[in-house]
This record gives structure tokens, C-alpha cells and sequence, in this order.
């Protein structure tokens, strides 16, 4: 019984140790000029250059990814990029999107695999974009079906046509229909109902959050 007691002591200290040493999970849900969202272990942070939580500390930021610092050790993760102790791949797919200043969701997408900034648009039935976008995306618009939408300014020509794969963040929707209006309305590719039905919307404190189960 003695040399039981004597070796208890020492196992749980062991234990601690390793329950100390375990990584945060980091999963990097937005980015903008000097600050991320993080979502840290499960909770959701907007963290700027300076700021920490959880054991994470942000070094530096941009719109094209993160430096984070764990236990002294830096790492530059990209949207969506996610690190872990113990890795596993998450359960949901998560974008956040921080509202600019004139009180609207913009970020970028990827379209047929070219970046586009996009406006998020509920109101929108389908994805619209420009002729002019549709040009810059190697989109072959005029083989689309001709059709006429209602915009700002009244009627519109447009084409009708499926956009192979529209992607925000690591979220990617294939056969996305898309109006490709003539002329150079709108002004951003509006990012429209038929993506935004394939997630989940959630809005909080000038955060709008895109999730959809894997």
C-alpha cells in the first residue's frame, strides 16, 4: 500500500502536464486588415494584431491569412485553415463575414475557381453578376438562357446560367444558378439565394456566420 501512495503522486502530475500542454483548437473563420475571427476551442472571437485568447495570440493579420502564436510557436494559417493538438476534421464548414461601414457583408469568393469579391444579397433570388464580371471569370454567358430581371434601375437583358462551383471560405455549393445581367450592373457580384440556401445564416453583433454540416 505505501509504494501505491508514493506512485499515485507522481502519475498525476503526468497527467496535468499533459492536459496543460494540449493545443488549442483554432479554426480561422474570417479575415480582415490587422485583426481574424477565431473561433478557439468553440467560442467565436474577433481577435486583433496584439490581442489573445484562449492561449492564442494574434501576430499579424491581412485579408489573405493570419500569423497566431501558440505556446511560442507561430504559425500563418489562410481562411478556413484549422489546427489542432489532436486533429480531427471539424463537423461543420464555417465562414464569418464582419459588416463594413456601410452596414453590408462583402468577402470573396471563389467562382468556377476565380476570386470575385461578392456582396452577401438575401434578398437576391439567384447570384447576379455583370457582364463585365462575367467576362474577368472566363464565363460563357451567351450560351445561357436569355431572360429579363428587375434590378435598380428598372428592367434588364440577362442570361440565365449555371456557374460551376461558387465557393466562400471552405464552403463550396456545385451548379449554382447565376443571372449574368448586361451592362455593368451590379456593381459587386451579388451573392444570392441560390448559394446561400445550401447554408446556414446567423447573424450577431455585425457578424453574419455561413455553416453547413459537412
Amino acid at each position: 500500500m505505501p509504494v501505491m501512495r508514493w506512485l499515485s503522486v507522481p502519475l498525476l502530475y503526468l497527467l496535468a502536464a499533459v492536459t496543460l500542454r494540449a493545443e488549442p483548437a483554432v479554426t480561422v473563420e474570417g479575415l480582415l486588415p490587422n485583426a481574424a475571427i477565431l473561433k478557439v476551442d468553440g467560442q467565436r472571437k474577433l481577435l486583433r494584431v496584439g490581442q489573445s485568447f484562449g492561449g492564442v495570440s494574434v501576430t499579424a493579420a491581412s485579408r489573405d491569412n493570419v500569423t497566431i502564436e501558440v505556446d511560442g510557436k507561430r504559425q500563418v494559417l489562410g481562411l478556413s485553415q484549422r489546427i489542432d493538438g489532436n486533429y480531427a476534421a471539424p463537423d461543420t464548414e464555417a465562414v464569418s463575414i464582419v459588416r463594413d461601414g456601410a452596414l453590408q457583408y462583402r468577402t470573396a469568393a471563389l467562382i468556377n475557381g476565380r476570386s470575385a469579391p461578392v456582396l452577401v444579397d438575401t434578398g437576391a433570388n439567384t447570384m447576379a453578376l455583370s457582364t463585365e464580371h462575367a467576362g474577368a471569370l472566363g464565363i460563357d454567358y451567351r450560351s445561357g438562357e436569355a431572360s429579363t430581371v428587375q434590378t435598380a434601375s428598372g428592367l434588364a437583358s440577362a442570361y440565365m446560367v449555371t456557374l460551376r462551383s461558387v465557393s466562400v471560405g471552405n464552403i463550396r455549393v456545385d451548379n449554382v444558378e447565376a443571372a449574368v445581367i448586361e451592362g455593368n450592373y451590379p456593381a459587386t457580384v451579388l451573392l444570392g439565394m441560390s448559394y446561400l440556401r445550401h447554408v446556414t445564416l446567423e447573424e450577431n453583433n455585425g457578424i453574419l456566420s455561413l455553416s453547413r454540416l459537412r
